[in-house]
C-alpha cells in the first residue's frame, strides 16, 4: 500500500516557520491552539472589541502578562495587526487582517460544534448561526470591513 503524502516542503509566496511538522493541522493548531487566541479572535468578531482595555474586561478573566504574549503572536502570525488609535495616537488598536477574518467560518463552525455536544449558553447566538450561517457570516465580514 502506498501512502501519498499531503505535506509540501513549502508554498511559494509563504513565510518559513519552524514547526513541529509541515501538517497543515498542526500549524493551525500552533497558531491558534491555545485557549485565549480563539477567544481574542472571538471578542474581535462578534463583540469589536480592538483596544487592549477591552479585552481585559472580557468575561473569561485574562491576565495581562497571557493577553500581551497572545496579542503579540496573533500580530506576528498576521492574523491581526496592529493601528493608531484614533482617539489617542500614543495608544494602538488591533483589527483582524484578511487573514484573521477568513476564521469567521471556522470559529462559527467550532460555536456550533461546541453547542451540538455540549449544555453552552448565547444559544440567541447560536440560533442566528444556525439559521442562516451564510448569512451570518457575511454580516462578520460587513461589520469588520466597515471598521477598516
Amino acid at each position: 500500500m502506498q501512502v501519498i503524502s499531503c505535506y509540501r516542503k513549502s508554498v511559494p509566496g509563504k513565510r518559513k516557520i519552524k514547526r513541529r511538522s509541515e501538517c497543515p493541522l498542526n500549524a493551525s493548531v500552533e497558531m491558534l491552539g491555545d485557549r485565549w487566541s480563539l477567544l481574542i479572535i472571538r471578542d474581535m468578531m462578534l463583540r469589536g472589541f480592538r483596544s487592549y482595555k477591552e479585552f481585559m474586561e472580557c468575561y473569561e478573566g485574562i491576565a495581562t502578562n497571557i493577553l500581551a504574549d497572545r496579542l503579540r503572536k496573533l500580530v506576528a502570525y498576521e492574523i491581526i495587526a496592529t493601528e493608531p488609535d484614533p482617539e489617542d495616537g500614543r495608544k494602538v488598536v488591533y483589527a483582524l487582517t484578511p487573514k484573521g477574518i477568513d476564521l469567521a467560518p471556522v470559529l462559527t463552525e467550532m460555536v456550533l460544534w461546541a453547542a451540538a455536544h455540549e449544555d453552552t449558553g448565547n444559544q440567541a447566538l447560536v440560533r442566528q448561526m444556525r439559521a442562516d450561517k451564510e448569512k451570518f457570516l457575511a454580516g462578520v465580514r460587513q461589520r469588520l470591513a466597515a471598521r477598516h
